[in-house]
């Protein structure tokens, strides 16, 4: 669509001091909309990636916390026996 519309915007414009483009030369570019069909099919990917992304950061959440826990674990050192060191 981008080299489709360059080329009619190019086809349109107006070369004076500084080339411009109007309005009205814009308004009757023809936009190209895939079948019905074909935008469901985009909608059903979308909506997977989008339950996938959330599983992801789920799991990602999940990794954080238990990083965390160990990291804490690792970290703490409690007196053994209660005795002095």
């Amino acid at each position: 669509m981008r080299n489709s519309f360059k080329k009619y915007i190019l086809g349109k414009a107006v070369s004076a001091t500084v080339t411009s483009i109007r309005k009205p030369m814009i308004q009757n570019f023809e936009i190209p909309v895939p079948p019905l069909e074909v935008q469901s099919k985009i909608v059903e990917y979308l909506d997977n990636f989008t339950e996938l992304e959330a599983e992801l950061e789920a799991e990602l959440e999940a990794r954080r916390k238990q990083y965390e826990y160990y990291r804490n674990k690792l970290l703490t050192f409690d007196k053994v026996g209660g005795g002095k060191i």
